[in-house]
């Protein structure tokens, strides 16, 4: 998103993918109103919504035996009033595209970065490999959008902060019925938690288990797995057996970290890269979408001018810290007082509603309050005149 936001502004970029496609499974999914309100302003809205999806309004949760609704996203003063469910792939295909629209846009797919390079302190490019060998990439800025495992903020040696997270998640899918509910939900019951998102012919799932807890869930072997899965969705009990086997899970080790600094000469940090976040909300990529516009707006024209300094990256980080800081203080929050404790929960009784939670259900205006920070988060991100006006 960064680079096409910084082509569309004239500016050289080169983007690297290290794998030949974006096919990969179990990636966020969860496109926001934020994201679809920067869609909309770049003109692309129309065209990014014609990619097949699904549309949520409503957040329902299973908890215990009570169904409750604590989110309603219709009220929201954005353009698009639902949280579009869209594979990944299409996601990033989509924009790729709309990156290849302008000269000035590169993507080099199957291409690893391995290292940056350097003058004295200034970071001056990056070392990558592909099939063609060993590459070196000189650049005026370096922007670290590789994940929460970056190769390049370890290269560049800064400091990661830890904020813990008491679980991790493994994630599957299970065949979906035209009888199954509609919603996208979240089920919670003595010692177990699961979400399903509704992908039409199939429910992308994920499996809440303790911090480290996946080796001795396999000793318990799959059939436990399943029996934990029919107790939380008894309208699954037909199809769990469609996990045969581990390898049909994919296990998220669900990290929680920021770093101290996102930057040094040469190079910024954005997305999980600066900032690893929890899969509690599917936040992560609607905060990397607004780390890009915000880089974009403040990067663009210094970049265009020849007059980029250390002071405008300072600058990112600044604009961007505290929507993340509050966000993952609401994650950490959660998973602690709400997860962590249905986790914990060994009485065999049904789980009941927190208090906040039965408020919600029973007084619906109050839901537009936690959409509105599901929604569009603390700080809206908007693409500036400068990106939106240059000649094409």
């Amino acid at each position: 998103m960064l680079g096409y936001l910084l082509a569309r502004a004239g500016i050289d970029v080169v983007v690297l993918e290290k794998h030949p496609d974006f096919l990969r499974d179990f990636r966020g999914d969860t496109v926001h109103p934020s994201t679809l309100e920067v869609m909309h302003e770049l003109g692309i809205l129309d065209e990014f919504l014609e990619l097949p999806h699904q549309k949520v309004t409503e957040m329902v949760a299973f908890i215990g035996d009570q169904k409750i609704t604590p989110i309603d996203l219709s009220h929201l003063p954005t353009q698009c009033k639902f949280i579009a469910f869209m594979p990944q792939w299409d996601f990033l295909n989509f924009v790729a595209q709309q990156g290849q629209r302008y000269p000035t846009f590169k993507l080099l797919m199957q291409t690893q970065v391995t290292d940056l390079l350097y003058s004295g302190d200034q970071v001056t490019g990056v070392k990558a490999e592909n099939e063609e060998g060993v590459l070196e990439i000189q650049a005026k800025l370096v922007v670290a959008a590789d994940g929460r495992a970056s190769v390049l903020r370890d290269k560049a040696g800064l400091e990661v902060m830890d904020l813990g997270a008491p679980m991790d998640a493994l994630w599957m899918s299970i065949s979906r019925l035209d009888t199954d509910p509609q919603e996208t939900m979240g089920r919670l019951n003595a010692g177990r938690m699961m979400v399903m998102l509704n992908r039409g012919t199939y429910w992308q799932c994920a499996y809440i288990i303790p911090k480290g807890g996946f080796e001795k869930l396999r000793e318990q072997g799959i059939e436990s797995l399943h029996a934990d899965m029919t107790k939380l969705a008894p309208f699954l009990r037909s199809r769990v057996k469609e996990l045969s086997d581990w390898d049909d899970l994919n296990l998220l080790v669900v990290k929680v970290d920021r770093l101290r600094q996102w930057y040094r000469p040469g190079l910024l940090c954005i997305g999980d890269a600066a900032h690893a976040m929890s899969p509690v909300g599917g936040i992560g990529i609607n905060l990397a979408i607004k780390d890009s516009v915000a880089a974009a707006n403040i990067l663009a024209q210094p970049l265009v001018e020849g007059t980029l300094t250390l002071n405008h990256l300072k600058q990112v980080q600044k604009r961007r810290l505290f929507p993340t800081r509050v966000t993952q203080r609401f994650q950490v929050f959660a998973q602690k007082n709400i997860i962590g404790k249905v986790l914990a929960d060994d009485s065999g009784k049904p789980t009941k509603p927190p208090l906040s939670m039965r408020i919600l259900n029973r007084f619906p205006y109050l839901r537009r309050f936690p959409a509105r920070f599901l929604g569009t988060g603390f700080r809206l991100e908007h693409v500036n005149d400068y990106i939106l006006k240059r000649p094409k």
